[in-house]
């Protein structure tokens, strides 16, 4: 039997998130209906909204969420009705090639994230005869969704909701691009672009990780003095001065990492991310930017020369069904600061005021409240 649900979504590119409410059918096999509490509001759903992300419309907005498994379709095994869960905004199957080969991030289950369709070729939100995907077929801007169980990780019952909610997608991204896909090891020096959601969590990767100098730059003094509290050792506005101190605390060596995160990615970031490592430096690129902009534009000579390496990193090389409960208990013990990611909380009515807070530089990470 289907159910109502409220629900923010994306009819058209430039134009704010809609709040209306959606049928919701009842999940098939392998798949769950989620009663959600809590959803994060992640730049990546702007680029939606901006007419920067590739996407189908209109889509239900929101890759970040954690709540309640309100039902179950055939053959599920993973969770049961009742269960708190996370959602990891790319499944895990744990089967596929990617998966049994250490690479939950690019489990072929995500292969829809763009469309929000189910593998069948179906929808699970309709209004008025139209079809609406959910963001990485989940669709965390709504009070319900149907979700992959692939997508649905068990949260221990001390974790609250709002916090789990980053786990599912901002927080293991920015780790694991300073953990895993960038290396970062004791005694390095590390330039992250940019400290918000995503790049707050590198800081801390990085410096948990070991690194001497974690230097951030980002335009917002909100944002760099929060930096410092997730163990930024030096914070600077531009990407000049950040350059002039790492030619000066490196004797000229550079830097060993540089990591780019900020709400858009640019040309120019990425260039002063490439001449500020060093010999045998690696630049990871995290954050997405304009549809239309070839960021990643610059003479060959800038990496044969130093022999850099430069890289994409998806979902920080995480591997959810092991980094989520890892990086839950590294909160428990007081490694991992979450709470200070939210700035913070929304009503669901409220989703286009969060964006602008983001726009305008107020929050590390906003956070819907889903009311009941």
């Amino acid at each position: 039997m289907s159910i109502t649900t409220r629900a923010a979504v994306a009819r058209a590119p430039h134009r704010p998130w809609e709040i209306t409410e959606l049928q919701l059918d009842e999940p098939k096999a392998h798949e769950v209906r989620v009663k959600f509490h809590a959803a994060g509001l992640c730049h990546s759903d702007d680029h939606i909204t901006n007419g920067d992300a590739p996407v189908r419309l209109p889509i239900v907005g929101g890759h970040e969420g954690a709540g309640v498994v309100e039902s179950v379709g055939p053959h599920v095994t993973r969770v049961k009705p009742g269960d708190r869960i996370v959602c990891s905004y790319i499944p895990a199957c744990g089967k596929c090639r990617p998966c049994s080969t250490g690479h939950q991030n690019m489990c072929d289950e995500g292969k829809n994230a763009s469309t929000g369709m189910f593998a069948d070729g179906t929808f699970r939100f309709h209004a008025d005869g139209e079809d609406f995907g959910g963001f990485c077929t989940l669709g965390t801007f709504s009070q319900y969704a149907v979700v992959s169980e692939w997508a649905c990780l068990r949260l221990p019952d001390d974790i609250p909701f709002e916090i789990a909610a980053l786990v599912g997608c901002g927080v293991p991204t920015g780790w694991g691009s300073a953990v895993y896909a960038a290396g970062v090891r004791a005694g390095e020096t590390v330039v992250i672009y940019g400290a918000g959601g995503v790049g707050s969590n590198a800081v801390q990767g990085a410096r948990y990780a070991g690194a001497k100098n974690v230097v951030v730059v980002d335009p917002v003094e909100f944002k760099r003095d929060m930096a410092k509290v997730f163990g930024a050792t030096h914070t600077f506005a531009t990407a000049k001065e950040a350059h002039d101190f790492v030619v000066e605390t490196t004797w000229g060596q550079l830097a060993d990492h540089a990591i780019c995160t900020p709400g858009v990615l640019t040309e120019e970031i990425v260039n002063a991310a490439v001449r500020v490592t060093g010999k045998g430096g690696k630049v990871t690129v995290t954050a997405v930017g304009k549809i239309d902009e070839r960021a990643v534009h610059f003479p060959a000579g800038m990496l044969i020369g130093y022999q850099r390496q430069l890289r994409g990193a998806l979902f920080g090389d995480s591997n959810p069904l092991y980094d989520v409960p890892r990086l839950l208990g590294l909160y428990r013990s007081g490694d991992l600061k979450l709470d200070e990611l939210i700035t913070r909380r929304y009503t669901l009515d409220q989703v286009n005021d969060g964006y602008q807070d983001m726009l305008d530089g107020k929050n590390i990470r906003g956070v819907i409240v889903h009311e009941h």
